[in-house]
């Protein structure tokens, strides 16, 4: 990678966690699901439930290796309800002091897990997931009065899987919403947005996401990143393959959003981090490296 942005690129801190800049500027964050669906260690979904030392293990893991390669991270907790939601923000926030997505596909269960988190004093360390096509206005409302900071803006809008559908549906709202997604982040108070290109599968719109990263970054500056290893896990040519061959190809497909200037990457399952953190680590070098010639300072 050789290449500069003439805009300048925004660097966030969220709890220590600097993120964004120029390529090879600083290091990716990495970013781990945990408690997601069908996950091992949840015995009770809707209670949410789990194994404390196998959850811990993970966690700890992750942050062992952020430690050894330099790379921050993040903890993305995934859950079906307020109550689980609760449980798992109380129980990964005593753990580590990473800051934490709150994901979930039900807004009461966002919402919820928000209000607990400024509730509790972590709100500085909470990343709303997401601001997205969908978003209700009661659920803008909320996140304005809970002040959070920070946020993930899908760029995904299903009018388009191409460049321009991503980049329209943040700019403009895409012809879907009166304004973009990131008009309507600012409405909600969000001040360190993250932009997510909203990778889909391949021939419907996978390549566009990436091509999207430079987009979003030399019009905006917003720290960018993505989801891509879901590119890779829902390829179905990879499934004529064995379980080893199908996981290199998962855990490689994160350096494509390196190569690309991303400053985050949203690698799946926490239990791939022995396996991701050195691959992006060595990556990140790489791209330090010739970045220097180009005046980036790592």
């Amino acid at each position: 990678m050789l290449f500069k942005f003439s805009k300048k690129q925004e660097i966030f801190d969220i709890a220590g966690v600097r993120i964004g800049g120029q390529p090879g500027e600083i290091r990716t964050v990495l970013v781990g699901a945990i408690f997601y669906k069908n996950h091992s260690i949840v015995t009770d979904e809707q209670k949410g439930t789990f194994n404390k030392s196998l959850a811990e293990e993970l966690i700890v893991k992750q942050e062992e290796l952020s430690d050894e390669t330099g790379n921050q991270h993040f903890v993305q907790i995934f859950a079906l309800t307020p109550e689980a939601m609760t449980n798992y923000i109380d129980f990964v926030s005593e753990i580590t002091n990473a800051p934490f997505l709150i994901d979930s596909i039900s807004s009461d269960v966002r919402i919820a897990g928000a209000t607990h988190a400024c509730e509790v004093g972590l709100s500085n360390r909470a990343i709303y997931n997401s601001i997205n096509v969908g978003i209700e206005d009661i659920e803008i409302d909320k996140i304005r009065e809970l002040k959070v900071e920070s946020a993930i803006v899908l760029a995904f809008s299903p009018k388009g899987f191409d460049v321009k559908g991503r980049i329209y549906i943040l700019d403009n709202g895409d012809g879907i919403r009166d304004k973009g997604l990131i008009d309507i982040a600012r409405e909600c108070g969000i001040t360190k947005p993250l932009i997510d290109v909203a990778v889909t599968l391949i021939g419907q719109g996978a390549g566009a996401a990436i091509r999207a990263s430079y987009v979003v970054k030399a019009k905006w500056g917003y720290p960018v990143g993505g989801g891509i290893y879901n590119a890779a896990a829902s390829w179905e040519k990879l499934r004529n393959y064995e379980k080893e061959y199908r996981e290199y190809c998962c855990v490689g497909a994160n350096v494509i959003q390196q190569m690309v200037g991303g400053n985050f990457i949203l690698y799946g399952p926490i239990e791939k981090s022995p396996k991701v953190f050195p691959l992006v680590a060595f990556a990140d070098g790489i791209i330090a490296e010739a970045s220097k010639d180009i005046r980036i300072k790592p």
